[in-house]
């Protein structure tokens, strides 16, 4: 009989991305236990950003189960969250050790959760470790690089960021190139995507409308360039209805900007299974996440990026995107060339093929072996 006691992973996430990069890991790992794997995990929601409605939405339609322990840490500046969410896993840890923290993409929880757990000596794995944008201005960048700096094991999307982690210096042994879980949710819950409730409402047919989202505060927050991103949005569109879920930040600029055009539809956040069949069936995608960039790629959306960078490279030299950046005059050229059918086919990312969870927990089961 064997009496070892199982190793127990705790599983961070912190804002509405990381609950679909850590769907597939719960789920690869719920089969293993099954099938007489050790390893166990404690979900653990620190409450960076917290939405009831939308939570539930979350764990409901990702069939994610609730989290075991949720730090409550609530909004505030950067280093405000960042300090109560090391405060209360600190705590946490010393009262309840666990074997690994493992972290996901590059919110504040990541970099704060990452750091509580090595001054403990507590090993780290960065899933999505290794992209950079190269733009410092972004505070995921800095998270980015601060959890890769104290990681122990790094699960990543592509082999550009396996290269910027060798250049940092990670040797090959702590590198494992697993492939992009927010796929592998994608891929699963592909033929549960269903329409939102306005969808007749506003007479929505499949390849005759866009999808917008825009929330950084570089095309956000000032309410002047802001407008006349939106005028070329509603000009470029050519009158066809441009979905735009907006985001809380994006929507203080919004309520002040008179004259927006009329084909702009603003709704409030829609839940992931509605959002991304609005995606799937769009004519395309304008933006500035760099998560969506990876659903349009898979599903063969077109997809305009307003940045001037991105941390997703094989996005644009592989899928259907590219990168724009902010001027107006760089949108209405893009869109102009989408009508006239000259927008790319793209392609699909090596192991973007919905089993990297299973990858991930496979790695851990090596690492962590009996």
């Amino acid at each position: 009989m064997n009496n070892t006691s199982p190793t127990v992973i705790d599983i961070i996430a912190g804002a509405r991305p990381n609950f679909m990069k850590i769907a597939p890991i719960i789920r690869a790992l719920d089969e293993r236990k099954v099938a007489g794997g050790r390893l166990r995990y404690r979900l653990i929601h620190t409450g960076q950003h917290y939405d009831s409605r939308m939570s539930a939405d979350f764990f409901e339609q990702l069939d994610i189960p609730m989290p075991d322990i949720n730090l409550d840490v609530g909004s505030g500046t950067q280093a405000e969250q960042t300090a109560a969410i090391m405060t209360r896993y600190e705590r946490l840890l010393l009262d309840h050790p666990s074997s690994l923290c493992l972290v996901v993409g590059d919110v504040t929880s990541t970099m704060a959760c990452a750091i509580a757990a090595q001054k403990l000596r507590v090993p780290v794995a960065h899933v999505e470790a290794g992209i950079r944008s190269g733009d410092w201005g972004m505070p995921e960048e800095i998270n980015r690089m601060v959890t890769d700096s104290i990681t122990n094991w790094f699960f990543t999307t592509s082999e550009t960021a396996n290269d910027n982690l060798r250049r940092a210096g990670v040797e090959d042994d702590r590198l494992f190139f697993v492939g992009n879980t927010m796929i592998d949710t994608l891929l699963a819950h592909m033929d549960r995507l269903r329409p939102p409730p306005f969808w007749d409402e506003y007479g929505l047919l499949p390849g005759s409308y866009f999808v917008v989202t825009l929330h950084r505060p570089s095309n956000v927050d000032a309410g002047s360039s802001f407008a006349r991103l939106l005028r070329a949005i509603g000009e470029g569109t050519r009158s066809l209805p441009t979905i735009f879920p907006v985001h809380p930040r994006t929507r203080k600029t919004l309520e002040a900007i008179e004259d927006l055009p009329a084909n702009l539809v603003f709704v409030e956040p829609q839940p992931y299974l509605e959002f991304n069949y609005l995606v799937r069936h769009a004519k395309a995608v304008i933006t500035d996440s760099g998560g969506i960039t990876e659903e349009t790629t898979v599903m063969g959306v077109p997809c305009m990026t307003l940045r001037d960078t991105t941390e997703r490279p094989e996005t644009v030299s592989i899928g259907t995107n590219e990168i724009l950046g902010t001027n107006p005059a760089n949108l209405s050229r893009a869109l102009d060339r989408l009508f006239a059918g000259g927008w790319k086919k793209g392609g699909i990312p090596e192991l973007w093929d919905g089993r990297t969870g299973e990858r991930i927990v496979a790695a851990l089961e090596e690492l962590f072996p009996s």
